[in-house]
């Protein structure tokens, strides 16, 4: 097994338009998530490599740090089309499982992708759905192209329709930390008050004040 996560991430001055932050605060905060969403992957032992898709120049210094594969994304034209360059390079390196997993969604711990992938079987798809199943939250491939991803048009249940229509097995996780993102300020307020990891939760709070 091979495995690697996909972590597609927009330019921050067009990421998390629905916090309504500053500009400052806005590059601060996806900086923030991003950093913890990568340290905790860092520290899940099973995964070989992590891919970051951007045309975002100041996470340079992060990928660096944790020995992350930094893939350009110039056109920034989909998640879809992020998550297609990332499989290139996937192929190419012979890769038989990926992880796609967005920016926002910080609070999983490693044991959360140990458990993920412990369900992975020969040519399967497990998703992950946001906590209001309006989205997907992760999205693990076995082998890694096993289906056309559709993350651009709302729901995770079009990832399913994807996935039945390649003939491929489906499972659903609900795997609560991994089910927690940031879109919005309701969003903020309900995984601050969750307080999963409390000095990164902090962070957050010193960021958004």
């Amino acid at each position: 097994m091979k495995t690697s996560v996909i972590i597609p991430v927009k330019t921050f001055h067009r990421s998390k338009t629905r916090l309504h932050l500053s500009e400052e605060k806005t590059k601060e905060l996806c900086r923030l998530l991003l950093e913890e969403v990568i340290k905790t992957i860092s520290e899940t032992k099973i995964i070989d490599k992590t891919i970051v898709v951007t045309d975002e120049d100041g996470v340079s210094d992060i990928i660096k740090k944790y020995d992350c594969e930094k893939i350009s994304d110039k056109d920034e034209t989909s998640v879809n089309n992020a998550v297609g360059l990332a499989e290139e390079y996937l192929l190419e390196n012979e890769f038989t499982h990926s992880i796609v997993l967005p920016l926002d969604v910080p609070f999983f711990y490693p044991e959360d992708l140990e458990n993920l992938l412990q369900f992975s079987s020969e040519k399967s798809v497990l998703i992950v759905p946001s906590r209001h199943f309006d989205g997907t939250n992760a999205l693990l491939r076995t082998p890694i192209n096993s289906m056309t991803p559709r993350y651009d048009e709302g729901s995770f249940s079009f990832q399913i329709e994807s996935a039945k229509n390649d003939d491929i097995k489906i499972s659903i996780g609900l795997i609560h930390r991994l089910m927690l993102d940031i879109d919005s300020m309701e969003d903020l307020d309900f995984v601050l008050k969750q307080n999963i990891k409390p000095e990164f939760c902090k962070k957050i709070q010193r960021i958004i004040e």
